[in-house]
């Protein structure tokens, strides 16, 4: 079944003392075009995104966001060579100025260069195995909402289809009685000239094996909006040409109601993937 190019997924995943969301949504878009917001150092991983939606999607503009939420850690490193040199300076003014009482630890661990606080973060090629799962949860998501919309299109597709059967129907049933008026009113070779200029056999034959060509395209799960599209345009251009060669209120009745259905479906084809 074809699939439309609208949804959006959603994933929620932690590890450890990491929790992160990703969300994956699509619109509309000749081609596929994918656009990150990422966490500052998360560059790395585009392309391994990029991989994972392909798999899935050839059309579509996908957007793809990353939030992570880290209880960040630290790291304390104590200096043993600073420490030593505030000790030997404490003993040292001590003893100069005759200062009474002693450095405690609480003031040592205090004072300049002692400690070396650092933060820590994973990196991302490390949280990635995690990130992955979270990815491939959110694209799946996605994919049942085109998959939904995609139901939707090819039913309302179908319609149009069907709508533009009966109206063929109309326009053969009026050449065929335009035909044979003409035949009784004009001599032969009068009618053989107009048969000429008004057969649209050919143009109706188009038609219908246009509509049974698309029929098939919407049951596919392989990327046919442009193709759909492109059919379309040719059915506009058999149908045009039919209510140029027949001048008749029936027919362009017909023909109005055709490109109207057309025109509709070449709307629909740029929701399809």
């Amino acid at each position: 079944m074809i699939k439309g190019m609208t949804g959006f997924g959603q994933a929620q995943l932690s590890s450890g003392k990491i929790k992160a969301i990703i969300e994956v949504k699509s619109v509309n878009q000749r081609y596929l075009d994918v656009n990150y917001f990422l966490p500052p150092g998360f560059g790395s991983l585009e392309s391994k995104i990029r991989q994972m939606i392909q798999k899935e999607i050839q059309r579509g503009r996908v957007t793809v966001s990353l939030k992570i939420i880290e209880k960040q850690t630290q790291e304390a490193t104590l200096n043993r060579n600073i420490a030593q040199i505030h000790l030997r300076n404490a003993a040292r003014l001590k003893k100069e100025f005759g200062i009474k009482g002693d450095l405690s630890l609480s003031d040592l661990v205090r004072l300049p260069g002692v400690l070396e606080i650092k933060e820590t973060h994973l990196s991302p090629e490390a949280l990635w195995p995690v990130l992955s799962k979270g990815f491939e949860k959110a694209i799946k998501s996605l994919l049942l909402m085109r998959m939904s919309e995609g139901r939707s299109l090819a039913k309302d597709v179908l319609d149009k289809l069907k709508s533009m059967s009966l109206q063929i129907k109309k326009i053969q049933k009026k050449a065929q009685a335009i035909l044979s008026e003409k035949k009784s009113e004009l001599t032969n070779e009068e009618f053989r000239s107009f048969q000429r200029g008004a057969d649209v056999n050919e143009e109706v034959t188009r038609l219908l094996h246009y509509i049974d060509e698309i029929r098939p395209l919407l049951k596919n799960g392989t990327s046919v909006g442009k193709k759909i599209d492109f059919i379309a345009q040719e059915m506009l251009r058999e149908t045009n040409t039919i209510g140029s060669k027949l001048q008749d209120k029936v027919v362009s009745n017909a023909v109005i109601s055709l490109k109207s259905k057309i025109e509709k479906i070449r709307e629909q084809s740029q929701n399809i993937e």
